[in-house]
């Protein structure tokens, strides 16, 4: 199972940017982000597949952009116009096989008035 390490979270104000990154320890195939706020179960917030192509939750369509890396087996998360609704733990994971999954330790994005 590959290891997965998280940077990047932190506190903006809304309407505000971050960039989440998420390094493998080694060669993955999909990978996206998903999402936990206090209460909640964790939610998809967007997925990329090995090629590139991309897929967004509706509350994040048009404001987050998901890229990878693959030379360094990195993802990203590019958030723009961040909302009070987007705070929470974003957690990384990357689908090693048809069978193994790895997530990251999570990452916390704050957003204030």
């Amino acid at each position: 199972q590959v290891h997965l390490v998280e940077s990047g979270g932190g506190l903006v104000q809304a309407g505000g940017s971050l960039r989440l990154s998420c390094a493998a320890s080694g060669s993955v195939n999909n990978m996206g982000w998903f999402r936990q706020r206090p209460g909640d179960q964790r939610e998809e917030v967007a997925t990329i597949s090995r090629d590139g192509r991309a897929s967004y939750a509706d509350p994040v369509k048009g404001r987050f952009t998901i890229s990878r890396d693959n030379a360094k087996n990195t993802v990203y998360l590019q958030m723009n116009g961040l909302k009070f609704e987007d705070a929470g733990v974003y957690y990384c994971y990357a689908a090693e096989n048809f069978r193994r999954t790895s997530w990251g330790q999570g990452t916390q994005v704050i957003v204030s008035s």
